[in-house]
């Protein structure tokens, strides 16, 4: 396995699936690991009350460009992003890639892990939720979508 992909953000299900991560880079020793943090700008649509269209989420992004808004997720992102790259270079993981996205979080970490060539995903999971049988979860969207092997961790 040559480039592991690590979806990570700042719950409790992204420190057990870092955990298992470590773990199994420890065995595996991968040659990259790519650790990717979406940064989701939520909202609704005015048209019928879904989630946002690929041009309402493009202008989103225009319009928080440069705002304040924009540097408070951007300075999360990173903290998260160093932490992560800090705790895996730690245990002598080397080729750890950090890559900040902007978007709908499973779309973005499919997009990234294809763009990357990713081998594997690897992805917390919330666990139960009573949400996820009406909108799906992050994890279950991204393992049932993705062309490579996704470890989900709970």
């Amino acid at each position: 396995m040559k480039k592991i992909l690590i979806a990570v953000d700042d719950t409790k299900g992204t420190k057990n699936a870092f955990n298992v991560c470590t773990d199994m880079c420890s065995c595996v020793r991968p040659e990259a690991v790519l650790l990717v943090y979406v940064e989701k700008l939520e909202g609704r649509s005015l048209m019928d009350d879904a989630l946002l269209s690929v041009s309402e989420m493009n202008t989103l992004k225009e319009v928080l460009e440069g705002t304040e808004y924009q540097a408070g997720l951007d300075k999360k992102a990173q903290a998260v992003l160093g932490y992560y790259k800090k705790a895996l270079e730690d245990k002598g993981v080397a080729g750890v890639k950090t890559l900040v996205r902007k978007g709908h979080p499973a779309e973005e970490i499919l997009a990234a892990a294809k763009e990357e060539k990713a081998d594997m995903i690897i992805i917390g999971s919330r666990g139960k939720r009573v949400s996820h049988l009406f909108m799906g979860s992050v994890s279950r969207e991204v393992a049932n979508s993705a062309e490579i092997p996704v470890l989900l961790v709970k």
